[in-house]
């Protein structure tokens, strides 16, 4: 089996909801893959790769979670306390900031899980990411609504912001209090009726592509790298599954991190920070590599966050792989982000560049 047959199962299942038995079940199905016996390129054949699962826990959506801080906000600003209002502009920076908040608990509750796998040995390591998880949808990704997404997020980063301060001004708090009480029963209608997304594009493609280059490098290594192979469970509640990989010490502070994120149709474009709010920008080898070579452009991503958020904002050296259309990842987030309208030929073309960039580290 190659890689397209891996992204076909992928694309086969209905979904892979975060932290949902859809979600463990393509984590099966990639551990199958990764442990299945293989052709050198001599013809012998040699033993697939040991996999470990990293479990955790965590939310199914984010959709409670900014419930909760809507309605922080909303009774904050309703029954004018700018106390329980500045807690809410607490939990809205931390939760797209990656911040510690003290309901954690309260929502990381389901299990979900990394996949890891190593090839290589050296003193340097390097990290191959991508997320298996996929995202429910929201009307704000409607294609009619969805290049307004980074306006519509200012603009409640920018009025949660003001709340505490407006408590203190009656009319406005109760308007605010009122736009952050509809805010939180939108997001109720999206918990109870909107569906998970099938995410051939975000990110069966950046799992195909992250999983190609780690075969090949298992075949061609890279002197004096061990490479390790992380399949990350949860990204789209939080990049759980990275915050996960991180805390658990077993990725160097001097690591080099490659994440490859929807690259299945688009230009493509290499990350050199990124931040919603709290903006990190990536430092390392992989950055400067990716300067010197042909095949894609720098962008500061502050659309959304990646798995490399974690990573960054400690310092890690990252380096992150995306392909975008106006600005934006094709049918994010959208019922539309199924196999076919993923353009195969850019996933090769994806791990073609991935190659010769990882190449240049030797």
């Amino acid at each position: 089996m190659d890689v397209r047959q891996l992204w076909e199962e992928l694309c086969a299942l209905p979904h892979r909801g975060s932290a949902t038995a859809q979600e463990a079940l393509a984590a099966a199905k990639l551990k199958a893959y990764l442990e299945r016996p293989r052709l050198a390129s001599g013809g012998q054949e040699i033993p697939g790769h040991g996999v470990e699962f990293q479990p955790f826990k965590a939310p199914r959506s984010y959709g409670p979670e900014l419930i909760l801080i809507s309605l922080l906000l909303a009774l904050g600003g309703g029954l004018e306390l700018w106390w329980l209002a500045l807690l809410g502009t607490y939990g809205f920076w931390a939760h797209f900031s990656g911040w510690w908040v003290p309901w954690r608990g309260w929502f990381d509750r389901y299990p979900s899980q990394n996949l890891l796998a190593q090839t290589g040995q050296g003193r340097k390591t390097l990290v191959l990411m991508a997320h298996y998880d996929t995202a429910k949808t929201f009307f704000l990704y409607h294609p009619r609504q969805v290049r307004f997404f980074r306006h519509n997020f200012l603009a409640n980063a920018a009025l949660a912001t003001a709340l505490p301060f407006g408590a203190l001004l009656p009319w406005v708090s109760q308007v605010l209090g009122l736009y952050f009480l509809v805010q939180a029963a939108l997001l109720t209608l999206r918990e109870l009726r909107e569906p998970y997304v099938n995410g051939a594009n975000d990110n069966a493609t950046g799992v195909a592509v992250a999983v190609g280059l780690f075969e090949e490098l298992a075949q061609n290594p890279l002197p004096d790298f061990r490479v390790i192979l992380a399949l990350t469970g949860s990204e789209e509640v939080g990049a759980k599954g990275a915050e996960c990989l991180v805390r658990s010490g077993r990725i160097p502070p001097n690591a080099l991190v490659l994440n490859i994120d929807n690259v299945g149709k688009g230009e493509l474009f290499y990350a050199v920070g990124e931040g919603m709010l709290v903006y990190h920008a990536y430092r390392g080898t992989l950055r400067e590599r990716a300067a010197a070579l042909p095949g894609a452009r720098p962008l500061e991503y502050r659309l959304a966050f990646f798995d490399t958020r974690p990573f960054a904002a400690r310092g890690i050296p990252c380096l992150t792989l995306i392909r975008l259309e106006n600005g934006l990842p094709p049918n994010w987030h959208w019922p539309t982000d199924q196999a076919e309208g993923v353009d195969w030929s850019q996933v090769e073309e994806t791990l073609d560049y991935a190659l010769r960039l990882v190449q240049q580290l030797a």
